[in-house]
């Protein structure tokens, strides 16, 4: 259907270059300076999320050991993207190979995809949690708790390696070319490509639906039948205990799921490739910063089990 390019016969592997954000040395100072704190302050939060559950037996719980799953999820998740893109806002652009460029790709979707599905599992434990109290420990048994991380992780690195391996099938015109991203995400690759791209974007859109609209509607009825039993519930010191802990984990899906979908989910054009690069600096950035702050400066139990381990810490190191 499409006739073959003859840049396609230049010698030396594909490479590829990302955009700049800016051309100005002074902003490309400051957005350097910004995304560094960012993700700073995203490793050292997600860290400590890590290390107190990992250390106080009072949060070996469900629902701290998928809090600790997730927290993981988005450590290793914004590290495949930032190193690499704060080296390119300094200095000059360095080039990404081609098989560099599909491995940022298939560990980004299998760690995005994994944590969107974490979001879904945290979701049903909050349900039997507040809806079915009594029988909790005996549904959410450790057993059951690993196996939903397990099938979490690998579902979404199962879908994730059949979408790389698609793309990169393709052909893609000239020795190095330029994507209009900070990383190689799905779209802006499959705009290089010199081939026919549509079962590419069906199966884009497959992938997305699976990872986004399946996870985002099992919580969405979670949440229902959730504020049903929060509503039947007297006390108004309870009720308001219960909305608080949901609506922290509202926030934080809300902005997963939303700016994802308005990536890979909404038809693309060329109008769209800006927007895209904005929506993304959302979910690697914001949403995984959220994580650690809405679960633990609105937590008591996190706090006060960070409180006891850094004044223990303190004490052993005075003695």
């Amino acid at each position: 259907m499409f006739a073959r390019s003859p840049v396609l016969n230049q010698s030396g592997p594909t490479e590829f270059v990302f955009h700049v954000f800016t051309a100005v040395p002074e902003f490309q100072a400051l957005l350097f300076l910004l995304f560094l704190l960012l993700y700073s302050m995203t490793l050292c939060g997600n860290t400590a999320i890590v290390w107190v559950v990992c250390t106080r037996s009072s949060l070996r719980t469900p629902m701290y050991f998928f809090l600790c799953n997730l927290s993981s999820v988005e450590i290793s998740y914004t590290t495949v993207v930032v190193p690499l893109m704060l080296s390119n806002i300094l200095g000059a652009r360095k080039p990404i190979p081609l098989a560099g460029c599909g491995a940022q790709m298939f560990f980004f979707l299998t760690l995005g995809g994994a944590d969107c599905f974490l979001l879904a599992v945290m979701a049903y434990d909050r349900y039997v949690a507040i809806c079915h109290p009594l029988h909790y420990t005996l549904i959410m048994t450790q057993k059951l708790c690993v196996q939903m991380v397990v099938c979490a992780v690998g579902l979404a690195l199962l879908l994730s390696l059949q979408l790389t391996s698609l793309i990169f099938t393709l052909p893609f015109c000239g020795h190095r070319r330029e994507i209009n991203h900070f990383l190689c995400d799905v779209p802006p690759v499959l705009r290089l490509a010199c081939a026919d791209i549509r079962v590419h974007q069906a199966v884009l859109y497959v992938v997305s639906i699976l990872v986004l609209t399946v996870s985002f509607l099992l919580i969405c009825v979670s949440c229902v039948f959730i504020t049903s039993a929060i509503l039947r519930i007297r006390s108004a010191e309870g009720r308001l205990r219960a909305f608080s802990t949901g609506s922290s984990h509202l926030t934080v899906v809300l902005l997963q799921y939303g700016f994802c979908a308005l990536v890979y989910l909404r038809p693309q054009s060329s109008s769209s490739v800006d927007a895209d690069r904005q929506f993304a600096l959302v979910y690697t950035f914001v949403a995984p910063l959220l994580n650690p702050l809405t679960y633990t400066l609105r937590n008591k139990d996190v706090k006060g089990a960070l409180k006891k381990a850094i004044s223990s810490k303190g004490t052993a190191e005075a003695l």
